[in-house]
């Protein structure tokens, strides 16, 4: 009898800039090799060669928001191609630093962008992979503010305004709870140590690990 196909996890961290979620990514893919788990960090814009490019045109460039709206999507299609379907089919787990619905908070929510184009991009592109588990570090845009300017300088989102950032954790909010299975929320006002007890009380509770 031949052996069952390996069965691959794509894990997303997602939130505003300064929410902390970069932070704990080492410690989640560490918790998960503890569990004997192979696991592959990504992060988007970003996670190949092209893609990485992209990030660099996106974060720095100016532009509107559909072409920023286009080279995220351009980027992620390169991404999803070449690192996180291999991945996926050969049983390993993924831990990407935001997907698609970091998309929809920023470009959708954030700059105000036609959520319908982005949802047929979102089909024609992905078509169909969509993370296994979703986890949303929540916190205001005033602590992510103050956070975000104690260890670096901005990039052309981080230099955004406070109401930006409400709207994005807004477009967060919203995707939340169009797929409440999937998404799980962590309060992430709170120091690190509690944080992660967050993570790996959300990690445990699927059974997969």
């Amino acid at each position: 009898m031949s052996k069952p196909a390996p069965v691959g996890r794509f894990v997303t961290l997602e939130g505003i800039d300064g929410a902390g979620k970069s932070s704990h990514l080492e410690a989640l893919a560490a918790w998960l090799r503890g569990h004997g788990h192979e696991v592959v960090l990504t992060r988007e814009p970003g996670g190949t060669a092209l893609a990485e490019a992209l990030r660099e045109l996106v974060l720095h460039q100016p532009m509107d928001a559909l072409t920023e709206a286009l080279l995220v999507f351009a980027a992620r299609r390169d991404h999803l191609r070449a690192l996180i379907e291999p991945a996926l089919a050969r049983g390993a787990t993924v831990l990407c630093d935001r997907y698609a619905d970091a998309t929809f908070a920023y470009q959708g929510a954030g700059r105000g962008f036609d959520r319908e184009r982005l949802a047929v991009l979102e089909r024609w592109v992905q078509q169909g992979r969509e993370p296994d588990l979703t986890l949303w570090f929540d916190v205001d845009a005033a602590t992510a503010a103050a956070r975000r300017a104690a260890v670096r300088a901005p990039d052309r989102f981080e230099g955004e305004d406070l109401a930006f950032f409400e709207r994005v954790r807004a477009g967060y909010a919203e995707r939340a709870g169009a797929a409440a299975a999937r998404f799980v929320r962590l309060d992430a006002s709170h120091p690190p140590a509690a944080v992660w007890q967050q993570i790996e009380a959300a990690m445990s509770a699927r059974g997969w690990w």
